[in-house]
């Protein structure tokens, strides 16, 4: 008996524990300086629930929403986030436009 309960427990506790998001770090070396997009040394990027996409700053561990699921999310209160505006910087290249978001959008998408 103490065999089963212990081993649906550990089988429980694994369960979650795949279910949870991933969180990977990227960092401006690791990326180059002429990609990187935000105004942070590095960002933490994840894939939630329904596909949804989020830079999230490691030192205030506030999320910005990187595609429009996450952004719906955000505006209907299932999560809370801030536009990525806040914290991608503007394209040296092209002053009135942001550095793309794209390489990370796609190491985002690798999460799901």
């Amino acid at each position: 008996m103490k065999k089963t309960v212990l081993s649906l427990l550990l089988l429980a506790c694994a369960g979650s524990a795949v279910a949870a998001p991933q969180v990977i770090t990227v960092s401006r070396f690791e990326v180059g300086k002429e990609k990187w997009a935000f105004n942070r040394e590095e960002v933490m990027l994840t894939c939630r629930p329904g596909h949804a996409l989020y830079a999230i700053n490691p030192s205030t561990l506030v999320q910005y929403p990187l595609n429009d699921v996450a952004e719906k999310q955000v505006a209907n209160g299932q999560s809370k986030g801030q536009p990525i505006s806040v914290i991608q910087i503007d394209d040296p290249a092209n002053p009135s436009q942001k550095m793309s978001l794209a390489p990370f959008i796609e190491r985002a998408d690798k999460l799901c």
